[in-house]
């Protein structure tokens, strides 16, 4: 399953699982999308080696790999994991708020403005 010492960074994402396609791996980094040891890869044919690490952009999620070989083929999932080391921040489960989220300022109990009350304040305002 090991490689050789370095790997195109396109065929390293298609082969670790990280995107569909060869292709689409090519676009992510193209876009910017890729960082190889926090220098921005500026195209596909760009080489990683063991030992790097990657910051990947996908579907807003930051996943931080560190790259421990060079696959030969896209196999299995199982077989992919192998070739890198997670070290991605855990990702915020969903219906919980982040921890610098500013909440809404409203009196407790109050609820949501009715159309009556929101009309009542524009006549304060004078918003007529």
């Amino acid at each position: 399953m090991i490689g050789e010492d370095r790997q195109r960074i396109d065929k390293w994402l298609f082969f670790s699982r990280a995107v569909k396609s060869r292709s689409l791996a090519a676009k992510v980094v193209v876009a910017g999308r890729v960082r190889i040891n926090r220098d921005k890869a500026a195209q596909a044919s760009e080489l990683v080696k063991p030992g790097d690490v990657l910051t990947i952009t996908l579907e807003g999620r930051i996943l931080v790999w560190k790259v421990l070989g060079c696959g030969t083929r896209r196999g299995p999932a199982d077989e992919a994991r192998l070739l890198y080391e997670d070290f991605s921040p855990t990702p915020t489960p969903k219906g919980e708020a982040v921890a610098d989220a500013i909440p809404a300022l409203r009196e407790a109990g109050s609820g949501r403005p009715t159309k009556r009350e929101r009309r009542q304040t524009d006549r304060l305002l004078g918003d007529d």
